[in-house]
């Protein structure tokens, strides 16, 4: 006979991206350790924790060794943290202990606390009868025993007595060797933090959580205004929305032709090719003929400004500021290591959502990769970006990625950053060099639905936005960017 599944009730942490890494949050009556260098943000995440049970009507109790209670409660309210609710029990050594010492000599742990540690916090535990108690830190009970088989019995004990009054309980620790493992295996959950450099940012990890699960991974996490912020990492998702090939026009009918009719919904395009050849710019007619059908669009920026590039937008006839005030087109500039890849892509994700957006641009990917806080080699961040471009296209979302080549001319590779595998689309644009003049053409080497023209096309960039002429003829070796004339060019002119 099968026995029945354990029902657990789950309590919130405070914290919703956290919650959802723990698969539904904290369970009640267990015993979770938080463990990381100073400064990670153990005991800031300890007190949303405990705020959150307030909220709930909860009793919370706040077991405190290292700041007084004043000093808790002032740190708190500077980021909008109200726990003054809380009972506070101060296990630290006060102030007479200093002055009443007459040398530096070692003082036995037991005799700091004059053995009255562990009484004290049976009577507040008796006494306020919490739901949530923070032990910030836990090292003062290690700090107690002679060996590593008294603390396991301490702990062991302590855990027992919490969880018969269904008790649940949140410890802090910086990562030593010393009795290390015995907390991680009696611990119920254990909550990783961790912080490199400016580059690398703050990361949060789930090594543990028993009869649950959690989402395993590295995770963006950040210290704002309003506390500890937790962006898991998007996970793969069954497609939301059919499949449906309804395309998105450049509205220029050229470049509609050289793609067999535009772009469809659901699929990533990357536009390649050098600075300045008019990448951003062609993006920007997508956007702009999207929004015009009743199609909004988001669009990211690493490489450029807002002004900047609503300026040059309008300047080749693209009215991008009466479509940000129509609210149909989002434009943001993404500043340079001030998110994580997850932050960044719960960004997309809830944008998109709010705003029905169907067609996104992130422009582009170099920039991305160098503005973008992250603790990954260049290979793990393009799986961040994979991950993201998955979940918008499994919902019908159309995404462009611009992607700048360094080679002026030439087609060595179609695109960099070994990117190739995200796209359904490739869309190169290039100079070529005819008679000592550069000029740009535009082609695509791949379209995974449909059709295209395998010609390459003469474009300009001009006062009435992009003009696109008929495909280039009578040249070979246009795609190595110096093309050398084999008949007659009746198309050489016309890109009008």
């Amino acid at each position: 006979m099968t026995a029945p599944a354990r029902q657990f009730t789950q309590l919130s942490s405070g914290i919703s991206g956290l919650d959802s890494l723990l698969r539904g949050g904290l369970v009640e009556g267990r015993l979770y350790l938080v463990i990381g260098p100073p400064g990670t943000g153990k005991t800031l995440l300890g007190t949303q924790f405990l705020e959150a049970g307030l909220e709930a009507g909860d009793d919370v109790l706040f077991i405190h060794a290292e700041e007084s209670a004043t000093d808790l409660l002032a740190n708190t309210a500077e980021l909008g943290i109200d726990i003054a609710d809380a009972t506070f029990l101060d296990v630290g050594p006060d102030s007479e202990f200093f002055e009443e010492a007459e040398s530096y000599d070692v003082v036995k742990p037991r005799d700091v606390e004059d053995g009255h540690l562990i009484s004290d916090i049976r009577e507040a535990i008796e006494r306020v009868d919490p739901d949530r108690v923070l032990i910030d830190p836990i090292t003062h009970f290690q700090y107690l025993e002679p060996t590593e088989y008294q603390f396991r019995k301490r702990v062991i004990s302590f855990a027992r007595f919490l969880q018969d009054r269904e008790t649940t309980v949140l410890a802090t620790k910086t990562p030593s060797n010393q009795m290390d493992s015995q907390l991680r295996s009696l611990s119920d959950g254990i909550i990783s933090l961790s912080y490199g450099d400016e580059r690398a940012g703050r990361r949060i990890r789930l090594r543990k959580h028993r009869g649950i699960g959690q989402q395993d991974g590295s995770h963006g996490m950040e210290i704002r205004q309003s506390g500890v912020e937790v962006y898991p990492a998007l996970e793969p998702e069954r497609r939301t929305r059919s499949f449906d090939p309804t395309q998105f026009s450049a509205g220029v009918p050229e470049l509609d032709s050289l793609l067999d009719g535009g772009l469809e919904r659901g699929t990533v395009t990357i536009l390649s090719g050098p600075s300045g050849v008019g990448k951003s710019t062609t993006a920007t007619e997508f956007l702009a003929s999207a929004a015009a059908d009743g199609s909004p669009g988001l669009a990211y920026l690493f490489d450029e400004s807002i002004d900047t590039f609503t300026h040059r937008c309008e300047t080749f006839g693209l009215p991008l500021s009466r479509l940000r005030d129509e609210g149909t087109l989002l434009v943001e500039e993404v500043e340079s290591l001030a998110l994580s890849p997850e932050e960044f892509a719960n960004r997309v994700k809830t944008q998109t959502a709010e705003r029905g957006a169907e067609l996104v641009v992130i422009d582009g990917i170099a920039g991305y990769k160098n503005a973008i806080k992250h603790g990954h080699d260049g290979v793990e961040l393009r799986r961040r970006l994979h991950a993201l471009t998955q979940h918008l296209t499994r919902g019908n979302t159309a995404v462009i990625l611009i992607d700048q080549r360094r080679d002026v001319t030439g087609l060595h590779e179609p695109t960099s950053e070994n990117v190739s595998y995200l796209a359904d689309n490739i869309v190169f644009e290039n100079y070529i060099e005819v008679e000592g003049e550069l000029q740009r053409v535009v082609g695509a080497l791949k379209k995974r639905v449909g059709g295209f023209e395998t010609v390459p096309r003469r474009f300009e960039i001009t006062a009435d936005g992009l003009q696109v002429g008929d495909p280039v003829s009578g040249m070979h070796g246009v795609f190595e960017g110096v093309p050398e004339q084999h008949g007659e060019d009746t198309n050489q002119s016309s890109t009008r």
